[in-house]
């Protein structure tokens, strides 16, 4: 398995320029949030409400990214729990609008990939989930690696 710091060295590579780079500061966690409200709306078996009333698709999907992301580096997991908790509270409001769920979700998903597209257009590199899948599960954690070192925190 590669280390974090080779995740994060390759995706960066892609993303220097700094409009890119900051339409990814807004996109990425914008498109975490959106696919967490869309999976939040996709409806659940009665054994999910059975267990836990906070039990569903969304939370199992950032439970195993979470244990991905501790496999890579467990102090930046720390801080993907905590964004993890404040993007639910955020769907939780998102889900007390007057539209659907799914529909503010799929708003912002569409909007965020546009951004993200246009910025690695102007970057003038493709986007690094072209080449592996598994950079759609770097593209946080980039951000937040680069939070954790303007905090001067090690990861």
């Amino acid at each position: 398995m590669r280390s974090v710091n080779g995740w994060l060295e390759e995706y960066g590579a892609s993303h220097r320029n700094p409009t890119n780079k900051l339409l990814h500061l807004l996109c990425v966690p914008a498109i975490v949030l959106a696919v967490l409200g869309l999976l939040r709306s996709v409806p659940s078996p009665g054994l999910f409400a059975e267990l836990s009333p906070r039990l569903n698709w969304a939370t199992i999907a950032a439970a195993a990214a979470l244990l991905y992301y501790v496999r890579l580096s467990p102090r930046l997991a720390l801080g993907v729990l905590i964004a993890f908790v404040a993007l639910f509270a955020l769907i939780e409001a998102l889900a007390r609008a007057a539209w659907p769920l799914w529909v503010s979700s799929l708003v912002i998903f569409l909007i965020a990939w546009i951004g993200q597209f246009i910025g690695h257009a102007i970057e003038g590199a493709r986007p690094s989930f072209f080449k592996d899948l598994q950079f759609l599960l770097i593209g946080p954690l980039w951000l937040l690696a680069a939070a954790y070192r303007q905090l001067r925190l090690s990861y």
